[in-house]
């Protein structure tokens, strides 16, 4: 996989990879304002299963923020990302808040390159792709990666924290 960075899609993302060392393929499509989902939006644009196409969600578990990356066709299971990160409640983490700790807006936050490193969980379903994509840090861009190099750049684990796939 080519680390293929063009200077219209460099983010705190692509910055970060490309800081480590880390092989990954960015994907651009033309973003519909008025898409809300937006990881099956990249699916659909990008030709891509969206169980390969995974969407960046932030939490609040028992007080400080981690972050759970499932399919873009699943839901996630806030009680399991509780259990994964060790707490034993979890709820949705308000969207300006989410924006504010991760440096970027909804519908673009990556899990790579935050402005505040969050705890971070990936589904294990991720173990059957050879590559994953992930939002790139805007809105229209991903990038593509192995779920293994996705964990070492943001330090994360892997547990079953998707429902609904």
């Amino acid at each position: 996989m080519a680390r293929r960075v063009d200077a219209s899609a460099g983010t705190p993302a692509t910055v970060a990879l490309v800081t480590a060392g880390v092989a990954f393929t960015p994907h651009a499509y033309e973003h519909d304002p008025r898409a809300s989902a937006y990881g099956l939006e990249a699916a659909e644009k990008l030709g891509v299963p969206p169980e390969r196409v995974f969407k960046t969600l932030v939490a609040v578990v028992d007080g400080g923020l981690a972050v759970g990356i499932v399919p873009a066709n699943a839901q996630l299971d806030l009680k399991a990302l509780a259990a994964a990160v060790g707490g034993k409640r979890a709820e949705m983490a308000d969207p300006a808040v989410a924006e504010r700790r991760t440096g970027y807006v909804v519908g673009g936050i990556s899990p790579i390159g935050q402005k505040t490193a969050l705890p971070t969980v990936l589904d294990e379903s991720a173990i059957l792709c050879e590559t994953v994509l992930v939002s790139g840090g805007k809105r229209g861009l991903d990038l593509e990666l192995a779920p293994d190099d996705l964990l070492a750049v943001t330090g994360g684990r892997y547990a079953p924290i998707a429902r609904g796939r």
